[in-house]
């Protein structure tokens, strides 16, 4: 018996109707791995197929009458390409949303094994009468997310798992979580065990400090999920979970994005108006991550109803990073003393770690205009009154 590994690149087509299940067609890329020229390092080719996962459960409110029929071509062509696999083969995780899934450019490892008598011309494998390459899925890597986002010094689950066809309980198993971002990598995590879940079988290397995994998920359910606690921005990155048993091996990538919303206050909490001179106003962003933070004015007069965008914007700081590598940002506004008395002054900030824009107010307050004159009467009095005393 031959095994072939293959990589199918993927995106959604179609469903094939039948007694309350459908089969779920992918149009894929194969992706074979071989030697490069001179046998220096690898290459790949890569081939247009397509792949059928049979017998995925409809749900009783689905409607069949949606789904288009598949049909398979009437005479077997030996270079078409075109994969067959049940979805009971190895139980898929979520197989049911595939249904309406958007699956482009999405990675799925499978290993194929052969039978039956009609042969492929490019993979010299067997094909069934309808020409399709009958396959079983004998193993299989996954992951729920494909991103995820973790709040600053907080704590994220990064998913995987496995399912394996037949499960030897002597079988050793390798867990490897490796980090990746901006053309540098390290290694997070690897843990070797054995699917009996024997005592001593057990081997970890946490390289972050702070990661740890279940070892017992991973013999019961195949949950190879890594936790990370007190996240740094330096743990931004690719995150790429790889499995091997036996001779499989196979690996996700799920997206690791570190936000931290920003602290933002005005420098004024009244804003008293001078009468010939404008009236600075500063909005300070402070420790957010990532950088994309956006500051914005706007009025809204006692007679408004909705706040307008203010004439003038003000200026904005440049960014300054921290040591936690988080940003500050400052807008300053020259309100001008024609602003009416009354009127709020808004700073509206905006980033990607608020599920809405921040704003903060302050009113402006009227110009205390005799207030020197009372104070110059004073003195005036004052003056007057130790002269008349002194004569």
């Amino acid at each position: 018996m031959m095994i072939t590994e293959v990589v199918l690149f993927g995106y959604f087509m179609t469903c094939v109707c039948a007694d309350g299940v459908a089969d779920v067609v992918l149009s894929c890329t194969l992706v074979e791995d071989g030697v490069g020229h001179h046998g220096m390092g690898a290459a790949f080719t890569r081939t247009p197929a397509t792949l059928v996962f049979k017998d995925v459960a409809v749900a009783p409110e689905e409607s069949l009458e949606t789904l288009t029929q598949f049909v398979p071509p009437s005479v077997p062509d030996p270079d078409l390409i075109l994969f067959e696999a049940q979805v009971s083969s190895v139980e898929f995780p979520g197989a049911d949303v595939l249904l309406h899934a958007d699956c482009n450019e999405q990675e799925t490892t499978v290993v194929e094994k052969d039978h039956t008598t009609l042969m492929q011309s490019k993979l010299g494998l067997p094909l069934s009468q309808s020409g399709c390459l009958p396959t079983e899925v004998i193993f299989l890597v996954f992951s729920h997310v494909k991103s995820v986002n973790a709040p600053l010094s907080g704590e994220v689950l990064l998913n995987c798992g496995f399912k394996q066809h037949e499960k030897v309980s002597s079988l050793d198993v390798g867990i490897e979580w490796r980090m990746q971002h901006r053309g540098k990598g390290h290694k997070v995590f690897d843990m070797k065990t054995r699917l009996d879940d024997a005592e001593g079988n057990t081997v970890v290397h946490a390289e972050r400090t702070g990661s740890s995994m279940d070892a017992s998920g991973v013999a019961g359910e195949g949950n190879v999920s890594v936790t990370l606690n007190k996240v740094q921005v330096s743990d931004e990155g690719s995150y790429i979970c790889t499995v091997t048993s036996g001779l499989f091996h196979a690996q996700q990538v799920i997206q690791l994005h570190v936000t931290q919303p920003p602290h933002v206050s005005l420098s004024e909490e009244q804003l008293v108006l001078k009468k010939e001179s404008p009236q600075t106003l500063s909005c300070h962003c402070s420790n957010y991550y990532p950088l994309d933070a956006q500051m914005e004015w706007l009025s809204m007069s006692p007679t408004d109803t909705e706040p307008a965008v203010f004439p003038d914007q003000g200026s904005l700081s440049s960014h300054r990073q921290h040591s936690d590598r988080t940003y500050s940002l400052s807008s300053h506004l020259a309100v001008p003393p024609t602003v009416p008395p009354g009127t709020k002054i808004i700073c509206r900030v905006s980033h990607p770690a608020l599920d809405a824009p921040l704003s903060l107010s302050v009113e402006v307050q009227s110009p205390e205009q005799d207030s020197y004159l009372i104070v110059l009467g004073f003195l005036i009095v004052t003056v007057i009154f130790f002269y008349n005393l002194m004569r």
